[in-house]
């Protein structure tokens, strides 16, 4: 595992994700430290949607979907578009526009929001 550099630790990303899909009754948030196939196969999923994040099916997507269906051919990959008005943004441009004290609400639910504008105005204390 890469050392972190994350904004947020494992635990407030899942709870940060689990109160934006709590609308949802047949989602819910994990964590893993193997391999996503193994995951799925833990968990008895037969799929991966991955999303394509600003309109990059690059190679190593490609690749590693290849690769998970070498390991388990009863696991897909399912590709998803985001609609192209959001096809530019990134965690990392919404954290720097946070950071610089810029507004993210069009960008990220209020909670999150919430969180970021806690988290930096923390880091510049």
């Amino acid at each position: 595992m890469r050392p972190s550099s994350r904004l947020f630790t494992l635990a407030e990303r899942m709870q940060l994700v689990a109160d934006s899909i709590k609308h949802l009754p047949m989602v819910e948030v994990d964590a893993f430290d193997c391999l996503l196939v193994g995951f799925c196969e833990r968990r008895g999923a037969q799929a991966i949607i991955a999303g394509c994040g600003r309109c990059r099916i690059s190679n190593l997507n490609f690749s590693s979907s290849l690769m998970n269906r070498n390991m388990n051919e009863r696991v897909e990959t399912i590709f998803m578009m985001p609609k192209d008005t959001y096809t530019y943004l990134s965690s990392r441009m919404i954290k720097e526009i946070a950071r610089l004290g810029g507004d993210v609400a069009a960008f990220v639910p209020a909670h999150i929001k919430a969180e970021l504008d806690r988290k930096f105005k923390t880091n510049s204390n």
